[in-house]
C-alpha cells in the first residue's frame, strides 16, 4: 500500500508505544523507515519493544520514560527530543487507561486515573510538540486516538468516553488554530481489535470475539493491519489537505450497533464484584510486574497501557 521510504528521515512519538495499539503502529511505521520515539510507564517494557523494532527494521528507536500526566515531566522530554535527536514531524496520541464500572460507584481517584491520562496527558503532549513546531515553522502531523463513543457516548465507560471527547474537541479546535503554521491534526476512532490489557479490564469475562465478529457489518473484528495502515495513511506528509478529521474506523460497527457495553445493563451486584475483583487482580499483576521491573533510579509511572 505505502512505499517502503514513506517516512524516512521523520521522527515519530508514540505515546503508550510498548504495547497494544501503540507498539501496532510502532511497527508499522517503523517498517515504512520512521525514526522512532516510544513513551511510556515501564522502561523495560519499552526496550523490549525497542529491541525488536530495531532488529526487524533496523530503524532508530528512542525510549523514554515519563508521566504524561506531570506537564513539566512532558515538556522535559519533548525538550530532550529536540536537542538531543532534533524536532519531531509526528506525534501518536495513543496513551490511555480505562476500565468499566458502574459510574455510580466510581471514586474521585478512579475517575481521575482515566481523565488524567486522556484528557490532560494528551493536552500536554500536543501543546509541548505544538508550540515547538510554531517557534520553529516546523510543520507537522497529530494523530489521537480516540473512539466511537464520540459519537454515540457509551455507558460504564464515562470518563473515559467524556474525556476521548474532549480530545476530539481538541482536534478539531487545533486543526483550525494551527493550520496556518503547516499542523495537521486528526483521529483515529479504532473498534474492537483485541489487545491483551484493554481486553481484561473492559471485558473480564469470557471471550466474546466471535458475538463481536457477528454482529459487525464486515464480519469481523480489527486486526494490526487496520490501524497500522490508517496511521500510516493520515500521517504521511502527501495528505497535507487532510485536517480536522476523525475517522472511524470500526467496520460500520457504530453506525449498525450503536454505543458499547449495552450488555452489561442486565448485570446485578454479583457480577459487578466479580468482574472488579478479575479487575484488581490484572491491576495487581501489573503493580507488581511495575516493582519487579523498575529501573534505578525508578522513573515515574506513566500510561502505556492498551487503548481501547
Amino acid at each position: 500500500m505505502f512505499k517502503n521510504d514513506l517516512f524516512a528521515g521523520q521522527r515519530v512519538l508514540i505515546t503508550g508505544g510498548g504495547t497494544g495499539l501503540g507498539l501496532i503502529m510502532a511497527e508499522r511505521l517503523a517498517g515504512l523507515g520512521a525514526e522512532l520515539h516510544l513513551c511510556g510507564r515501564r522502561l523495560p517494557v519499552l526496550e523490549e519493544a525497542a529491541g525488536s523494532l530495531r532488529q526487524q527494521h533496523g530503524v532508530k528507536v528512542v525510549t523514554h520514560a515519563v508521566d504524561i500526566r506531570d506537564a513539566a515531566a512532558v515538556d522535559a522530554m519533548i525538550e530532550t527530543i529536540w536537542t538531543q535527536h532534533g524536532p519531531l514531524d509526528c506525534l501518536v496520541n495513543n496513551a490511555a487507561g480505562n476500565f468499566i464500572s458502574r459510574t455510580e460507584d466510581l471514586s474521585p481517584n478512579g475517575f481521575h486515573a482515566i481523565s488524567d491520562i486522556v484528557f490532560r496527558g494528551t493536552f500536554y503532549m500536543t501543546q509541548a510538540v505544538g508550540k515547538r513546531w510554531i517557534r520553529d515553522g516546523h510543520p507537522g502531523s497529530v494523530l489521537s486516538i480516540v473512539v466511537t463513543w464520540v459519537w454515540t457516548g457509551s455507558p460504564f465507560v464515562v470518563p473515559s468516553a467524556m474525556s476521548k471527547a474532549g480530545v476530539d474537541a481538541m482536534t478539531k479546535s487545533l486543526a483550525v488554530e494551527w493550520g496556518r503554521h503547516g499542523i495537521r491534526c486528526n483521529a483515529i476512532a479504532p473498534g474492537v481489535i483485541p489487545t491483551e490489557g484493554a481486553g481484561a479490564r473492559l471485558r473480564p469475562q469470557d471471550s466474546q470475539q466471535d458475538q463481536l465478529s457477528g454482529q459487525n457489518p464486515t464480519g469481523r473484528i480489527g486486526q494490526p493491519q487496520d490501524i497500522g495502515n490508517l496511521a500510516a495513511f493520515l500521517l504521511a506528509r502527501d495528505n497535507s489537505w487532510i485536517n480536522g478529521q476523525t475517522i472511524a474506523l470500526d467496520g460500520g460497527d457504530w453506525l449498525a450497533n450503536g454505543a458499547y457495553f449495552k450488555q452489561y445493563l442486565g448485570w446485578g451486584d454479583a457480577e459487578w464484584q466479580a468482574a472488579r475483583e478479575r479487575i484488581a487482580a490484572r491491576n495487581a499483576a501489573d503493580r507488581a510486574a511495575r516493582t519487579v521491573n523498575a529501573p534505578t533510579p525508578s522513573p515515574t509511572p506513566d500510561q502505556s497501557g492498551d487503548n481501547e
